[in-house]
């Protein structure tokens, strides 16, 4: 079987949803809700797991899927090393867009916006609750740095797990939470023989602005 013709039968025993910009939330942030909670009613695999792009030194950009780990009427909040790619990519340009896709939904969401670090406060009380296993894995990953082998960070994570055997893990100085304040949301909402319905939120002022997209 073809992919086109899989992606085809996959999509016909579903009926498509319709997005209409007369009945849409006024409120990106309200209408992200009701699909994020769709996605979950849904119980898809990982419903907060959202690519990332970034930009290089170079100008080039690149992405990675991360975990959405908050939300509010500010944007949206994840956490990783400030000194992984990403990390040193938005110290350069902090600017970024992120992608919400939920495909047995048919539907997806793109944002793009500033990209701020989290107080120290907010990062401490994530990090605080995280398991300890990843509490150690953060001191112990040099994120996106080379490694000569598995070996190698496995005697990491036991070098560190004895510096805190009788402690608790305390947040590394180099590891923390990033908020992306959207200026843009485009809501994706599959439909039949690719006419699909694209809605676009463009902040003005402290509005937004709706419209619709060709397909």
């Amino acid at each position: 079987m073809s992919i086109e013709k899989f992606i085809y039968d996959a999509h016909a025993i579903r009926e498509a949803g319709e997005l209409d910009e007369r009945r849409i939330a006024a409120d990106p942030f309200v209408q992200f809700r009701e699909w994020l909670d769709d996605a979950v009613s849904a119980e898809l695999i990982e419903p907060t797991a959202m690519a990332l792009a970034t930009v290089g030194t170079d100008g080039r950009p690149s992405m990675r899927m991360v975990l959405m780990r908050g939300f509010d009427e500010r944007g949206f909040e994840f956490f990783t090393n400030y000194q992984s790619r990403k990390g040193c990519e938005i110290l350069v340009h902090p600017r970024a867009a992120l992608l919400f896709y939920w495909g047995s939904l048919q539907r997806q969401i793109r944002s793009e916006g500033s990209v701020e670090r989290l107080s120290s406060e907010e990062s401490d009380a994530y990090f605080a609750q995280r398991p300890r296993g990843r509490q150690i894995g953060a001191w112990a990953s040099p994120q996106s740095m080379p490694l000569s082998d598995r070996a190698t960070l496995e005697g990491r994570v036991r070098a560190e797990e004895e510096r805190f055997a009788d402690r608790a893990v305390q947040r590394p100085p180099f590891w923390g939470g990033y908020r992306l304040r959207p200026s843009v949301f485009e809501f994706w909402q599959g439909r039949p023989n690719r006419l699909h319905d694209r809605i676009l939120y463009r902040r003005e002022g402290p509005n937004w602005k709706i419209e619709r997209l060709a397909p």
